[in-house]
């Protein structure tokens, strides 16, 4: 989705990697630089975003930003919280 601050990685990713990013239809959409390694199928910031901030994947929203992410960095567990259950997913 246009909206999404994160894509999945379909391999693993070095950091300093250059990684073209894809539409649904395959289309490079965007490029940017992997600032940490990534692995496969994990996330990657698509844009810079606050601690706080909602991370959007497929145009739903999957959780928020415990700390500062900066484009090109892994988002997992680290530096992102789940917002399930708790009524924020909108």
């Amino acid at each position: 989705s246009a909206k999404d601050t994160v894509a999945t990685a379909l391999q693993a990713v070095l950091a300093g990697e250059n990684v073209e990013v894809a539409d649904r239809q395959n289309r490079i959409c965007d490029r940017l630089t992997a600032r940490s390694p990534i692995p496969q199928g994990h996330k990657i910031a698509l844009r810079e975003m606050a601690a706080g901030e909602k991370i959007i994947k497929y145009g739903q929203v999957i959780g928020q930003s415990s700390d500062p992410i900066h484009r090109g960095d892994w988002v997992h567990t680290h530096n992102m919280e789940s917002l399930r259950g708790r009524g924020d997913l909108v």
